[in-house]
Formats: C-alpha cells, sequence, structure tokens
C-alpha cells in the first residue's frame, strides 16, 4: 500500500494505517529529512529480522533507532549526563548517537554489540509516525543493501516493489544524505553527514576525531562502516585529481560513458559520447548531496556500462559527500589522468 502524505501537515488518519502497521510488527517505509527508512518495531526481534531479509543486509551490520523524544531514548539506552542537554539542543536533527544500550532492546537491532545508535528525525512525517506508533522504530535506508539510498519513495518501489507493507509517499528528502553518526564514549564520528563537524563543535564545545578505516571491521557499531554502499551496478570511476585534468578526459574519451559532476563541469563537456548527470551547483555542496544518490542511481538507467564521478573538496557536507562516493566506487580512485584512462581502455 502506498500511502501519500503532506510532509508539512502530516494527514494524521494516514499516518495511523502506518503507525497500526508498526505494531502489528509490519515493515513501513517513512520519509526522513536524510533518506527514506525502512521500519519496524525496534522492540519486536522478528519484525527487525524483517528488515534485514528484505533488504539482504548483512546480520552484523546494526540498525539505526528512531526516536520522538529524550524520555524514549532514556528507555533504551544509558544516556551519559553530561552530554544529556547537549542532545537536547541538538535534536531534533540529522544526528545519530551511538550510546550503551538497555537489555530492553533485541539483539537483532544492535547486531549484538552493547551499544545503540539512536536519533530522532527532523521530519513531520517521521515524528508523527513514531509518536502515533508510541514505540521506537528502527529503520535503516529503504534500499537494497549495497545500492544507493532512496531520496524519493519512487526509488524505494524500484528496489523492492510490492514486497514492503506499507510506503509513505512524503515526496523527495531534504538532504540527500545518511545522518551523521557520533559515538559518545571516544568522541568519534562513525559515519560523516549532514549534520557538520563545525555544528557538533558549537553544540558540545570540542572537535569530535573522525574515524578512519585501515583495515576491515569485525564488528561495526554504525551502519555504512564495513559493507560496500551506495554504488551502482555498473563500474564506478572517482576522480581525484584537478578540474583541468578531469575535463580532458572526459573530452577525449572514444567510448560511450555516464559523466557525473557538478553543473560548472558539465558545462565544459563537448564530447558526444558522454551521458553527463548533473549534480548541481559546486559552490553549493548541499545541492550535491541531494542530487548525489538519485544521480548514482541513473547510472544504471542509461546505455554506457561505467562512469566517471567529479570529486569534492571534504569540508562541510562535502566530507559525507566523498564518504558516500568512495565507497560507492569501492576503492577505484584515480588522481592520474594517464592511469585512469589506461584503466578505462580495457574495460570492454
Amino acid at each position: 500500500m502506498i500511502l501519500k502524505i503532506n510532509p508539512i501537515k502530516p494527514e494524521l488518519d494516514k499516518i495511523r494505517m502506518a503507525a497500526n502497521a508498526i505494531r502489528e510488527g509490519k515493515l513501513a517505509v517513512f520519509p526522513t529529512e536524510t533518506v527514506y527508512g525502512l521500519g519496524a518495531n525496534a522492540l519486536d526481534d522478528e519484525a527487525c529480522k524483517r528488515i534485514f531479509l528484505t533488504k539482504g543486509r548483512p546480520q552484523d551490520n546494526p540498525l539505526i533507532v528512531h526516536v520522538s523524544s529524550i524520555e524514549m531514548a532514556e528507555k533504551l539506552a544509558e544516556i551519559p549526563k553530561e552530554y544529556l542537554q547537549k542532545i537536547r539542543q541538538a535534536w531534533p536533527s540529522p544526528i545519530t548517537f551511538i550510546v550503551k544500550k538497555k537489555n530492553i532492546l533485541p539483539n537483532s537491532v544492535t547486531a549484538g554489540l552493547e551499544t545503540v545508535a539512536l536519533r530522532m528525525p527532523a521530519h513531520p512525517i517521521a515524528l508523527e509516525l513514531i509518536k502515533e506508533a508510541g514505540l521506537p522504530i528502527a529503520a535503516p535506508s529503504a534500499n537494497l543493501s549495497g545500492k544507493p539510498s532512496p531520496t524519493e519513495a519512487s526509488s524505494v518501489i524500484e528496489d523492492f516493489g510490492d514486497r514492503i507493507d506499507i510506503i509513505i509517499d512524503g515526496g523527495p528528502t531534504f538532504f540527500g544524505l545518511e545522518s551523521t553518526v557520533i559515538d559518545l564514549e571516544t568522541f568519534t564520528i562513525a559515519r560523516p553527514g549532514p549534520f557538520t563537524i563545525g555544528e557538533i563543535t558549537k553544540i558540545f564545545g570540542k572537535i569530535p576525531k573522525i574515524f578512519k578505516q585501515t583495515k576491515e571491521i569485525a564488528k561495526p557499531m554504525s551502519p555504512g562502516m564495513k559493507y560496500r554502499h551506495y554504488a551502482p551496478s555498473k563500474p564506478l570511476f572517482l576522480f581525484s585529481g584537478d578540474n583541468e585534468s578531469f575535463v580532458n578526459i572526459a573530452n577525449n574519451l572514444g567510448k560511450s560513458f555516464c559523466f557525473i559532476a557538478s553543473n560548472e563541469i558539465c558545462g565544459r563537456i563537448y564530447n558526444e559520447k558522454a551521458v553527463k548527470i548533473r549534480l548541481g551547483s559546486s559552490k553549493n555542496l548541499y545541492e550535491i548531496a541531494k542530487n548525489l544518490f538519485s544521480s548514482l542511481r541513473a547510472i544504471d538507467k542509461f546505455e554506457p556500462n561505467f562512469a566517471i564521478c567529479e570529486s569534492f573538496e571534504e569540508k562541510g557536507i562535502g566530507l559525507a559527500i566523498m564518504n558516500r562516493l568512495h565507497k560507492a566506487c569501492g576503492g577505484a580512485i584515480f588522481a592520474d589522468e594517464n592511469r585512469l584512462k589506461k584503466f578505462i581502455t580495457a574495460i570492454k
């Protein structure tokens, strides 16, 4: 069932239909300010296991639990007293906090960890759904595991068809990238997102560390830490060199390809073999972020069998953009123009 709901003034009768489904152990897709989530009762072990089965998600990849109040969060986890007021100040927003869990949460939600990732979404539909359900909602992004996260309901339908009990269509999401995740015990960003380092520092009065993955993680404490994510089916190459080299590559390739870049760079491409996918203006990285996942999904809809993407400065939300692109390309990152050309030439 697809429910179209006004994202500014949600119709409560429709929200209650989805809330009832959640209470009954069913799955419901709903929009947040970041991406669409695939939700289940976070206190229902069997319902949460359905999330993993439906997505094809690895069992060791923990879920984020969405709450509608600090009081609900405190029933689920041990919130450090020194951070309580800071969290009140930060929420609702696209930031997730990793804290020590309480036994009320089933192991399926936390992948057997002693911690849980909690967030309060800043979206009227998401907040009303949690309030009407009267319980926390566990929800990863509503896509098949590994694919780009959905920023509109049509992408959810594309991945799952009618396999989801209820899909709430609340229009396009605002940020287009998943929430920032921070481990409060070590004050480390496990996953960068729309809530930037500057904003965290302003509220908490200290600069967070950034987790840098140097080897395979045995037990990820946050989604997006262990597995390849956000990837189209076709190969994606990320070019980290200068813009002039990037333009030169695109204009001189002798085979068809998808070219994902800012409006400014796309405007300089005259190669007729290039299918240009415009991300938005490089002067507005929030626009780039909002369009990123839909652009990655678009690659598989065009004829060329590979894509090349522009890199962006890793400042502000640019840190989150590059985090997603690094995972989407699976390590296929090139700074040298000739090396990338040589690699592409071998593609049939």
